[in-house]
């Protein structure tokens, strides 16, 4: 009954990349802001990156200029891909739709994540 299924993490270098993809029902990402966000060891969830129906971007300050987040309605998955990592890049990487009071509503639940573990 997994609903949302991220993939694409592994272990890579300083300096390296990684793709990340999210599948997800259609219904849920038609019309809908989807988010990537994180969650390091011993740290909160945080956002990432989320991409708005017209394809528009948001970044979190910490990954501007790395990171470039893009969705495929048709294909109903969204990327995250992921250019000059750092060691704080490091965590489980999820992906959700972003809410809104008037607006939708989180996924029932979130996905299992996948993991990103950056090294020197």
């Amino acid at each position: 009954q997994v609903q949302l299924v991220e993939s694409g993490g592994g272990a890579v270098q300083v300096g390296g990349s990684l793709r990340l993809s999210c599948a997800l029902p259609r219904n849920w990402m038609s019309g809908n802001q989807i988010g990537w966000y994180r969650q390091a060891p011993g740290k909160e969830r945080e956002f990432v990156a989320r991409v708005l129906e017209s394809g528009v971007t948001v970044y979190s300050e910490s990954v501007n200029g790395r990171f470039l987040i893009s969705r495929d309605d048709t294909a109903s998955t969204v990327s995250l891909q992921m250019d000059s990592l750092q060691v704080d890049d490091t965590g489980a990487y999820y992906c959700n739709i972003v809410p809104s009071l008037l607006g939708p509503r989180r996924a029932p639940e979130w996905g299992q994540g996948t993991q990103v573990y950056v090294y020197t």
